[in-house]
């Protein structure tokens, strides 16, 4: 283990400690006398995605959470919450102990997470994931969404302002 302060190549555990999943570690530089602090835990086996066209290409959890990171770019969410998801996802992912898994099953899982997370996020996904090629597609999803569940998620902004979203409401009504 190299020190990240001065890159010394040797250090020495102070305490070892369980972690949730892992392992957490305070380490000691021998040359710096630095403290710092790791994280270890488990890589299962190795993990493959088949993709849409059949390519098979092993599993990034880097990738992942780039995906939700972007989904999830400007909203008001709890630090540390991306971050959980994607482990969520990714732990789920290897319980399964599947050695391939198809990209639809991950991006579903994502989706289904999002929904119950916070609505703009899953609908950025969505439009990417499901690839939206015009406005109608994009709308019958929100419409969707808004049918499952007409009041925002607790600490989210609704999609639309109380008045449209009673119209649209309304509006449904008649048409029945």
């Amino acid at each position: 283990m190299n020190c990240p302060y001065c890159n010394y190549a040797d250090c020495r555990v102070i305490d070892s400690r369980d972690a949730g999943e892992g392992i957490r570690r305070r380490r000691q530089c021998l040359k710096c006398g630095a403290r710092f602090t790791t994280y270890e835990r488990l890589h299962p086996g190795s993990l493959f995605v088949i993709k849409k066209d059949g390519r098979r290409e092993e599993f990034d959890g880097a990738k992942l959470l780039t995906g939700l990171r972007k989904a999830c770019e400007k909203r008001p969410l709890p630090t540390g919450t991306v971050d959980k998801l994607a482990d969520d996802i990714e732990a789920a992912l290897y319980r399964q102990g599947k050695a391939e898994v198809p990209a639809s099953t991950i991006g579903d899982m994502v989706m289904e997470r999002l929904k119950a997370l916070d609505h703009i996020a899953y609908i950025r996904f969505a439009s990417v994931y499901r690839d939206f090629t015009d406005i109608t597609t994009l709308k019958r999803e929100v419409d969707t969404l808004l049918g499952a569940e007409a009041s925002p998620l607790p600490g989210q902004l609704p999609l639309l302002p109380e008045e449209e979203l009673a119209a649209a409401a309304r509006n449904r009504r008649r048409r029945r």
